[in-house]
């Protein structure tokens, strides 16, 4: 797919600034000075877009095979997808690095360590990676032939610091700065495990529907809650941020 168009495509999930948290998870915990003059957001540079149009082949390759995403066409996977991801990056990571040189300040400190907790296709902790290449990601993926796809594209992306778990989240005896869940089965029972992968102060980003935020908010009430993002263009996707006590 050209990168012209899918800077097209997501440009309505770079509108607008503010983060959920009003926090940033950058090692210095400083926001863009754009962001606080409420300039144009940060956007995908060309190296980011052809990145991500080297994934879409992969997907759709790899999802012939074994079933990754019900969503075949590039034009529905862009906005659904690599759209809802990297929205939640920009609220995670207000600053983006990736474009540009990391600071030998920033670079002198441990960076956030970032899991995605049933990782699946990738969503949305690869584009996480892509928009904030200075975090530490760890992909949980148990299903075996999905942590091989994930491998390929970490490969083929050239994408370093990516740990891949071919393991569940209750296994792993770790726990993360950001912890983020999208999109998976059996979310009452997944979520609880996921919320004890969040380090004291640590966040945990729940990409989901509008009707699953009572639930969320139930299963965990020990956890500080933002007010739900919604997710452009979509009637019922929401971003939510939970913060685990210091």
């Amino acid at each position: 797919m050209h990168p012209a168009r899918i800077a097209e495509l997501l440009q309505p999930f770079f509108a607008g600034g503010a983060a959920v948290s009003g926090e940033s998870t950058r090692p210095d915990n400083c926001h863009c000075e754009a962001a606080k003059a409420g300039e144009e957001p940060a956007v995908l540079s060309l190296a980011q877009l052809q990145s991500i149009s080297t994934y879409i082949d992969i997907l759709i390759r790899w999802n012939a095979r074994i079933n990754l995403t019900a969503i075949r066409d590039p034009e529905h996977i862009v906005p659904r997808h690599f759209g809802e991801s990297l929205f939640a990056a920009r609220h995670l990571f207000s600053c983006s690095p990736s474009a540009s040189a990391v600071s030998p300040v920033v670079k002198a400190v441990d960076p956030p360590r970032v899991a995605d907790v049933g990782s699946g296709a990738g969503f949305p902790g690869l584009p996480l990676k892509l928009w904030a290449s200075h975090i530490s990601l760890t992909l949980i993926e148990s299903n075996h032939k999905k942590a091989t796809f994930l491998r390929e594209v970490t490969r083929a992306l050239t994408l370093t610091d990516v740990n891949i778990q071919s393991a569940r989240a209750e296994t792993l005896g770790a726990t993360f700065d950001v912890v983020t869940l999208r999109a998976v089965e059996r979310f009452e029972a997944v979520l609880p495990s996921a919320a004890t992968l969040v380090a004291p102060g640590g966040r945990l980003a729940l990409l989901i529907s509008s009707a699953q935020c009572e639930t969320a908010r139930s299963l965990l009430p020990h956890l500080a809650w933002s007010e739900p993002a919604p997710v452009p263009l979509s009637q019922s996707r929401i971003l939510v941020l939970a913060r685990r006590p210091g």
